[in-house]
């Protein structure tokens, strides 16, 4: 395998433990259980690692993870601003539904639905109309 084979794979593994790491904050606001919070925290710290900055002292997943978990758990002044704004960050439409219904938020917007234009109704004016269709 080339170097850029080795570079998609990377890629698609970080999306899919991001996306663990989303799943498991989902479960943790359901549960509201200790072991699942200790999964969000070492998802977290491995998606840190991943993305070359474990060795800092803050550390990118895991300062989000525990201000999110701080949040669902009600140990947070600002918890319903944090949650939001994470909330509004999912691209994943029934994940960021299912999170908002797990931490009770009242109302969410909706993913913007695409308008499709309206037909002129005068495109084909003047053309002459089709006979039916042969095989």
């Amino acid at each position: 395998m080339g170097p850029s084979g080795y570079r998609m794979l990377q890629l698609e593994g970080s999306h899919r433990l991001l996306r663990a790491w989303k799943l498991a904050l989902l479960r943790f606001a359901v549960t509201l259980d200790e072991s699942d919070r200790l999964n969000v925290a070492a998802l977290a710290t491995e998606l840190d690692r991943l993305s070359g900055s474990a060795r800092d002292s803050l550390h990118f997943f895991r300062r989000t993870s525990i201000h999110l978990c701080a949040a669902i758990s009600g140990q947070q002044q600002n918890a319903e601003a944090t949650l939001g704004d994470f909330c509004k960050k999912i691209e994943e439409p029934r994940l960021r539904f299912a999170f908002a219904a797990a931490i009770g938020m009242a109302q969410l917007e909706p993913t913007p639905v695409r308008i499709r234009p309206k037909r002129n109704p005068d495109l084909f004016r003047g053309l002459p109309a089709r006979g039916p269709a042969s095989l």
